[in-house]
């Protein structure tokens, strides 16, 4: 049977809200459905009408509009744990891809108003604008702790005549929606057509270092901006690239993106990677990339009960010993051994061991081969809304592709992957120009 709860929102509070909200924000009904029967009533936000999708709550306290123009959020229903959202309102430049990606966006308390003199509009408005189905006036801890306690699950919000149905009718249409498990979704959120992104239009001087193909997968703005900060030209390729399209950019180096999805759906990903690695092209890869990296070399990937999200997360780089905060947006994990070098279960890749790991639950957060040159981290180190302690990973995989050019010139010379083991660390903390 479904079970209300009570969102801690008085009538009171929406009188007084009423006299300078804006219209939309006051004349509508909202409810959110979780598929287990909990329902919790609040207003509608945003566009009006009906959102389907996974429910999972991010836990940073700035960068909402980072948040649901990430392709990663794609098909679900965001929770934000920071009570107050919208109050910077949104702009054209913190936009991380060409739209919101989120299906729904669930929030405390709504700015009635933004201030900042960054912002070009509101965040309602924009959500209006972009047909995306919002709540406002939910109790977004009691939210957060369902979930926690009992994993993210499916979800709905209604509004406007599709909130007018019984509470069972709401949640047979959460039931009859389609789970995460299962959903192939990185060529949704890709591009067509490949682009390149240039060293000199992001403050680079001189020809570029090297050059990179980047498959995008759910890839964020700022992912090439980072590379090209540091000099380095990137081919952004869709996410049906095949082997040929890469080899037809000559790239010194091979990336693939983060994006939304189960990793178990991505066969054509993991194929083209082992090609890629059978070449010996130095990879890196980030979140999506990451579980890429880990089925190609033969391990598998599970969904975790509710996830990382947000930009507080601490993960331990083993190689320096550091503790860094990072930014995350994940809902599945590489399943590998913690401790030590192991062989890989595809055995021609050679020796692997995790080298980041989360400090709050152990999950895998990196990957680095011994024998080949590849790497890859759970998380965001481009982080535009913050923080940066992990963008000396776009350094290290600069080194990683100098190291590479010199050792194809010298046969007799240590393999990269063996040089970077007893190479002291030079790391950069290139400054973020955003």
């Amino acid at each position: 049977m479904p079970i209300v709860e009570s969102n801690n929102v008085t009538e009171t509070e929406v009188t007084a809200n009423a006299g300078t909200a804006p219209e939309t924000e006051i004349s509508t009904a909202a409810v959110l459905v979780l598929e287990d029967g909990r329902i919790f009533r609040g207003r509608s936000y945003g566009a009006t009408g009906t959102a389907l999708g996974e429910a999972v709550f991010a836990t940073g306290m700035t960068g909402y509009q980072e948040t649901i123009t990430d392709p990663s959020y794609a098909r679900q229903l965001v929770v934000q744990t920071a009570p107050h959202i919208g109050n910077t309102g949104v702009n054209a430049d913190d936009a991380e891809s060409r739209r919101i990606w989120v299906a729904g966006y669930i929030v405390r308390d709504a700015a009635r108003r933004p201030s900042n003199w960054r912002s070009e509009r509101s965040l309602d408005s924009e959500l209006v604008e972009q047909g995306i189905v919002g709540i406002q006036g939910v109790d977004t801890r009691a939210i957060t702790r369902h979930l926690r306690e009992h994993k993210t699950m499916r979800a709905g919000i209604f509004s406007g005549e599709a909130a007018r149905a019984t509470d069972k009718e709401l949640v047979d249409t959460v039931l009859a929606s389609a789970p995460m498990e299962g959903a192939r979704l990185a060529e949704e959120v890709s591009v067509d057509e490949s682009y390149i992104v240039e060293p000199r239009d992001w403050g680079w001087d001189g020809e570029p270092l090297f050059s990179i193909a980047a498959i995008d997968l759910g890839i964020k703005r700022m992912t090439p901006i980072r590379f090209a900060e540091r000099g380095v030209r990137v081919h952004v390729l869709p996410a049906t690239a095949t082997l040929a399209d890469v080899q037809a950019v000559n790239p010194d180096g091979f990336f693939m993106s983060n994006g939304p999805g189960d990793p178990a759906t991505a066969d054509n990903q993991v194929k083209l990677l082992r090609s890629v690695l059978d070449e010996k092209l130095p990879y890196f890869g980030i979140c999506f990339g990451n579980q890429i990296l880990g089925r190609a070399l033969g391990f598998g990937t599970y969904k975790l009960r509710y996830g990382h999200r947000g930009i507080n997360q601490p993960v331990m780089d083993r190689r320096t010993g550091k503790v860094e905060i990072t930014s995350q947006n994940h809902g599945f994990a590489v399943d590998a051994p913690l401790d030590g070098a192991t062989q890989a279960p595809e055995e021609r890749y050679g020796r692997v061991e995790v080298s980041h790991v989360s400090l709050n639950d152990d999950v895998v957060e990196g990957l680095s081969c011994l024998d080949i040159p590849a790497f890859s981290v759970q998380y965001h180190p481009e982080a535009a809304s913050g923080p940066h302690d992990a963008a000396y990973l776009f350094d290290r995989f600069i080194e990683l592709m100098a190291d590479t050019k010199e050792a194809a010139k010298s046969p007799t010379a240590v393999s990269p992957t063996a040089a970077a083991e007893t190479k002291p660390s030079t790391d950069s903390k290139t400054e973020d120009k955003k």
